[in-house]
């Protein structure tokens, strides 16, 4: 099962998505194409397939991180209720 992605923003300079992860939903694998961050909705658990192995990390909700472009995972929601956060690209 696949997260659920809500294109909210996409103009010349951002694209703002909504993830919505049922409990084990995945986003697939992928590779970021652009610098992004990340503003968890929801605190708990996420899991990061990388090339480099598995690992588990805690998000809260409301405290966002940023990464660049280039990241390659798959993300996978290992909590047993939803999790939601917003991701903005920067182009």
């Amino acid at each position: 099962m696949h997260a659920t992605p809500t294109l909210q923003v996409n103009n010349d300079r951002t694209v703002v998505t909504e993830w919505r992860f049922a409990p084990g939903a995945d986003t697939g694998h992928h590779v970021h194409a652009m610098d992004y961050v990340v503003v968890p909705l929801t605190t708990g658990t996420l899991r990061l397939e990388e090339p480099t192995g598995v690992r588990e990390v805690q998000l809260t909700a409301g405290v966002s991180y940023a990464r660049p472009a280039g990241v390659a995972h798959n993300v996978v929601n290992v909590n047993n209720y939803e999790f939601v956060f917003v991701e903005i690209e920067l182009k």
